[in-house]
């Protein structure tokens, strides 16, 4: 049986290239997002046919809307076995700058939708007795942040946590939970959040002196997925560049 992987944030950058390889890796592949027609659009791109893949609309924010989601992904595929917590909000507003209301808009967003995507899916997979579970997280959930602000690290930091909550909760049950906490990829959410005049600078302060790759990362995601990784779980993976040892 052909498995089923559904992305959260998946209408554009690193959702996007993720669902992109599961689909190379066999899977059939739901494209989720706030935005239909940007997930419809990634659809569309990966598979003409729209035989492996189904565009759905998710609001990672709403309980109702994961339940909503996970009703179609049934109907469609009759099965899910894998989630890949992607959805976040990124926000670089300096420290002493950050309003309450901003704090909290950030904060809620990035950890709700982890909570809610392991609490309504992770309970399905539990049931079936098998499913795996990716949340990203961030290296700055780690260090504080290199050039993000302080509401997103925090929320990145929970969600390692939360990680190790929800693995304890579903080991028994077959499912895993692990996250993945990049430092910064080369990719359109690091270029729009760190100027071009700051690039370097950045890079001169990166043991490796690059940022890292996109594609790394989805290969991750997809050695995670698999059916032998069931004696990983409650870990985060850490992809650096040597910013963050342990």
């Amino acid at each position: 049986m052909t498995h089923v992987a559904l992305v959260t944030g998946a209408g554009q950058g690193l959702g996007a290239r993720f669902c992109a390889q599961l689909l190379t890796a066999g899977y059939q592949v739901v494209v989720s997002d706030r935005n239909l027609k940007a997930a419809q659009g990634v659809a569309a791109q990966l598979d003409a046919s729209g035989e492996h893949t189904l565009a759905v609309q998710l609001d990672v924010a709403s309980k109702a809307d994961f339940e909503s989601v996970l009703a179609q992904v049934l109907v469609r595929f009759g099965a899910l076995h894998v989630v890949i917590n992607n959805a976040a909000v990124t926000k670089t507003t300096p420290l002493m700058q950050i309003s309450p209301e901003e704090f909290d808009a950030v904060v809620g967003l990035n950890l709700r939708s982890v909570f809610l995507g392991c609490q309504v899916l992770g309970a399905y997979l539990a049931q079936q007795g098998y499913g795996r579970i990716i949340n990203m997280a961030s290296l700055a959930g780690q260090n504080g942040g290199t050039a993000t602000g302080a509401h997103y690290a925090a929320s990145k930091g929970a969600i390692i946590t939360l990680t190790k909550i929800f693995a304890k909760e579903f080991a028994a049950r077959g499912v895993t939970v692990n996250a993945i906490a990049p430092g910064p990829i080369d990719s359109p959410a690091v270029h729009a959040a760190v100027p071009a005049e700051r690039l370097q600078g950045l890079l001169g302060n990166i043991p490796v002196q690059r940022l890292g790759d996109a594609g790394f990362l989805g290969d991750l995601i997809v050695q995670l997925a698999r059916p032998e990784a069931y004696f990983t779980t409650g870990a985060t993976w850490d992809v650096n560049g040597g910013l963050f040892m342990r």
